[in-house]
């Protein structure tokens, strides 16, 4: 028999979470992946002034790359030399995927960080702040990591 679930006295409310921020990816090879990004699906890749200073050092040292959606979605590729490679039968579940990021009002992100705890929710890393914005990440029931992050006031 299955435990219901616990009484929630403090949840974000339908409409808190404003859009998915970024989608950030593990890729074993950089050059293949950023070829495959920016080629073959004709995304935009974040270069210069456009690439967030906390990532700027990662993206010149060729870890990470930046590509933005049409819709405005960024997608972070970071490097892993060593990642196990996928399955080969693509049938079976396999993801590379490193988290989801949403994105929430200023005014809200502290409400947010208090929902988690109040709900038990483990907090992976955070709550952090950078010249970008402020951000926690935690885990979904799954074990996939979520984060919940602001741009600066």
């Amino acid at each position: 028999m299955r435990s219901p679930l616990p009484s929630l006295t403090t949840v974000l409310a339908r409409g808190d979470l404003r859009r998915v921020h970024h989608i950030a990816l593990n890729v074993k090879d950089m050059q293949a992946s950023r070829h495959f990004y920016s080629h073959i699906l004709g995304l935009h890749e974040l270069i210069g002034e456009e690439i967030p200073a906390t990532l700027a050092q990662l993206v010149a040292e060729g870890k990470v790359a930046n590509f933005e959606t049409p819709d405005g979605t960024i997608i972070d590729l970071f490097w892993e030399p060593d990642l196990s490679p996928p399955d080969p039968n693509p049938e079976r579940s396999f993801t590379r995927a490193y988290h989801l990021a949403f994105d929430i009002a200023p005014e809200l992100f502290d409400h947010a960080v208090q929902v988690l705890r109040e709900n038990e929710i483990a907090i992976a890393h955070g709550p952090v702040s950078r010249p970008t914005g402020r951000g926690v990440y935690f885990y979904d029931p799954d074990g996939f990591m979520v984060e919940i992050r602001c741009d600066p006031v």
